[in-house]
């Protein structure tokens, strides 16, 4: 046993023999590795299992499953860089005396690369059933499953591949500007995880997006949306898939008014003859557009939001669920406001998990770091359905920033459980981790309000031109320089 950094721990190392061997493989787990023992129940097994050919299929450092993990790893570190990751293996690999590897971050970008979209997307579609399975049920519209969909954008690296394939807005300055990368998220009511996901650019409709995620919507579902859903064809199209669909309603193309009614269901609650636009839509085909019924009757609401010392609100929702007495007016109006609530999943993503800028410097990796996103996310999402199960809380009163602080540092201390009833001592401290999550809730907050501004500002001024051409400010001292000389040449 040699220790030439730390000579005087000999006398208490060399005791130890072969067992120094175990007590660093269990260190190696526990720092860079440490998700994987705990979230390892959420994928199918042999998911991560190195293949017989192709990427991956021969024996390195950054394997299959270690570049997997390591990757989920960098995001619950809030998208931490390449160079951490490259760091903790090479000290690793120095306490197990094995060979070195490389100073840069190659060999880890190229297994990060060599990591296939299809595998990415069944661990992305396990995470999230993994999630479906330990939520709760809802009682709401006659149980059947809620799906909630809604879109945003992340900004790229601004490379020439990322300006190609996702060019920036209209709107935006003609330089300095930035690709944008559009997505759609398909969210379930339940659990809170992402099911689908459908990507494009800017000038992409969210409908047309929506249309692209066919499968993922099966007969008996019911879908909530907001206004780009509220339109004739949408409600037929979704209508066509043995779904049904909850949304606000569009008022650019739809007047209301209630006395025209074909039925009053109750309190501006009624139902509509709605007729087929003349205009054909630019979402279908000719074909598929002379197969839309010339009427549709639908179901149309009006609710009124009052709170003391603010304007009140009209809110008109649109829906085909024609049924009064097995769809209440009143459950239809608070799955479209828990739709609201699960919009700040969206803000997990972008400011928790750090998700606002993507940092690969291709299309195909920023499709890929975006798929690693959304599995972190049904993760923690995981770990929160069964806080909820096991502390017998509301779902929504659970933080998703506390459970991820939680789970970082409780995930170190499963790692180093060793000895006899190992397994019995890792599910105990997992039933504790669940128990500190479930009583650590948020506080309720009716009518929370979450502006769309930042209070945080800058010294700086804003960078409007590309950096080669900037020119900067000058300083005080630059400034008072310039008038000095200014001055003794005049009076010269």
């Amino acid at each position: 046993m040699t220790t030439p950094f730390f000579p005087s721990w000999r006398c208490f190392l060399s005791p130890l023999g072969t067992r120094l061997k175990h007590t660093a493989d269990s260190f190696s787990r526990a720092t860079l590795s440490n998700i994987e023992q705990t979230l390892r129940p959420a994928l199918p097994p042999g998911l991560l299992d190195k293949p017989a050919r192709g990427g991956h299929s021969r024996r390195r450092v950054f394997c299959l499953g270690r570049t997997f993990w390591c990757w989920i790893w960098q995001i619950f570190q809030g998208n931490t860089s390449c160079r951490q990751v490259v760091r903790q293996m090479q000290a690793l690999l120095r306490l197990l005396e094995q060979p070195p590897i490389d100073e840069d971050c190659s060999a880890y970008c190229q297994a990060r690369k060599n990591l296939s979209l299809g595998l990415l997307e069944k661990a992305f579609g396990a995470s999230a059933g993994s999630a479906l399975k330990e939520a709760p049920q809802w009682a709401l519209l006659q149980a059947r499953p809620i799906k909630l969909v809604d879109a945003s954008s992340v900004r790229l690296e601004d490379t020439p591949e990322n300006r190609a394939a996702f060019p920036p807005s209209q709107n935006q300055f003609s330089k300095p500007s930035f690709p944008i990368l559009k997505f759609l998220a398909l969210f379930s009511l339940a659990s809170g995880s992402l099911l689908a996901r459908a990507t494009g650019t800017l000038q992409v409709a969210e409908t047309r997006l929506l249309m692209s995620l066919r499968q993922h919507l099966q007969p008996g579902d019911i879908l909530a949306g907001d206004r780009a859903s509220g339109l004739y064809v949408m409600l037929h199209w979704v209508g066509s898939l043995g779904a049904d669909l909850v949304a606000r309603l569009n008022a650019r193309t739809r007047r209301v008014d209630f006395r025209k009614a074909l039925k009053k269901l109750g309190p501006c609650d009624s139902l509509f003859l709605w007729s087929k636009p003349k205009v054909p839509s630019k979402l279908m085909s000719p074909q598929e557009w002379a197969q839309v019924p010339e009427t549709m009757v639908v179901r149309i609401m009006e609710v009124r939001i009052e709170r003391p010392g603010f304007r009140t609100r009209e809110l008109t929702l649109v829906t085909t669920l024609v049924e009064a007495r097995l769809y209440p007016a009143q459950e239809l109006i608070e799955v479209y406001f828990k739709r609201w609530r699960l919009e700040m999943c969206l803000d997990d993503l972008k400011t928790t998990l750090g998700m606002e800028k993507l940092n690969c410097r291709t299309p195909e990796l920023a499709l890929k770091e975006l798929l690693i996103y959304l599995i972190a996310h049904n993760f923690i999402r995981w770990i929160m359905c069964q806080a909820a199960a096991a502390g017998e809380v509301n779902l929504e009163r659970i933080s998703f920033t506390g459970t991820l602080d939680a789970f970082r540092q409780w995930s170190v201390a499963l790692v180093q459980v060793r000895g006899p009833g190992k397994s019995a001592k890792q599910k105990r401290l997992w039933q504790e981790l669940l128990q500190v999550i479930a009583a650590d809730l948020v506080p309720k907050r009716p009518g929370r309000k979450e502006p769309r501004a930042v209070k945080r500002t800058s010294k700086y001024p804003p960078l409007t031109r590309p950096r080669h051409i900037y020119v900067d400010r000058w300083s005080r001292n630059k400034k008072r320089r310039v008038q000095r000389a200014k001055m003794r040449a005049l009076l010269n």
